[in-house]
Parts: C-alpha cells; sequence; structure tokens
C-alpha cells in the first residue's frame, strides 16, 4: 500500500532539493575563483600535493600552512582556497534549514512528537556545528 508524502515531507524535499542546487553552484563557483586565481589563496594551487602526505600529519600540515581548526576559515574567506568552505558549510546547515522551515506546520497540526524530534535535531546539530561541544579532532 503506496502512502502519499506529507506536507511538511513535500516542504523538507523541495527546500533540500534546491539548497542541494544552490550548494554545488557554490562550490563550482568557489573552487573556479580558486582554480582562477581571482583571489589569493592560502596554499596556491600548484602547491597544494607538496601537504598531502606530510609525515606529521594534520599538526604539521596547520603549523606550515598557520591555518586554524574550527570556524577560523570564516575569517579568511578572502582568500580563493578558504571561499570553498563557505558553501560546505552552507550545505552542512541544510538539514537545519529543513527543518526549521516545516516546524511551522507540525506546531499547527500539534504533532507534539514530531516537534519535539524537529527540535531536538535543531539544537544537536546547531551544538555540533557551533565547535562549542569541543568533539572530535577538530
Amino acid at each position: 500500500m503506496a502512502s502519499e508524502a506529507t506536507e511538511e515531507q513535500v516542504l523538507y524535499a523541495n527546500i533540500l532539493n534546491k539548497g542541494m542546487i544552490l550548494g554545488l553552484i557554490g562550490l563550482v563557483v568557489s573552487f573556479t575563483v580558486y582554480a582562477l586565481g581571482i583571489l589569493e589563496p592560502i596554499i596556491p594551487i600548484d602547491q597544494v600535493q607538496n601537504y598531502w602526505n606530510l609525515p606529521g600529519g594534520v599538526a604539521e600540515y596547520l603549523e606550515k600552512t598557520g591555518i586554524h581548526t574550527g570556524w577560523a576559515w570564516a575569517g579568511n574567506l578572502n582568500h580563493g582556497d578558504m571561499l570553498n568552505f563557505l558553501p560546505i558549510a552552507f550545505l552542512s546547515f541544510l538539514t537545519i534549514i529543513c527543518y526549521l522551515a516545516i516546524l511551522p506546520g507540525l506546531i499547527r497540526k500539534k504533532d507534539t512528537a514530531y516537534i519535539i524530534f524537529a527540535l531536538i535535531e535543531v539544537i544537536v546539530l546547531a551544538g555540533a556545528s557551533s565547535g562549542l561541544l569541543n568533539a572530535g579532532g577538530h
């Protein structure tokens, strides 16, 4: 028995689809800016391969490049190679945007379980992306 998608599922899917297309365009544009040297990069494209197999791994990479972990990239958007992080961050936040978009419909329907689920998802994802949890390798 096939069931139709709910209003919230359709809204979520539409936002996700449009966001994915926008993010993909952003990735292509930001990489083009980097590849063509429109904005000066921190690491020139012809030197990137020199950093791929450093014996000290990420620690040595960070030391040699002067790049900092976490959200430090946001302060370096004037560099072509850091600009690539902007569409990646957008795509990462897309799920949060989708959940926030469906919340009014869930509230209108008084769908308590899904309201709680959506709010928890937003809180967990926002907390994880904030860097405040200090978990993981970054």
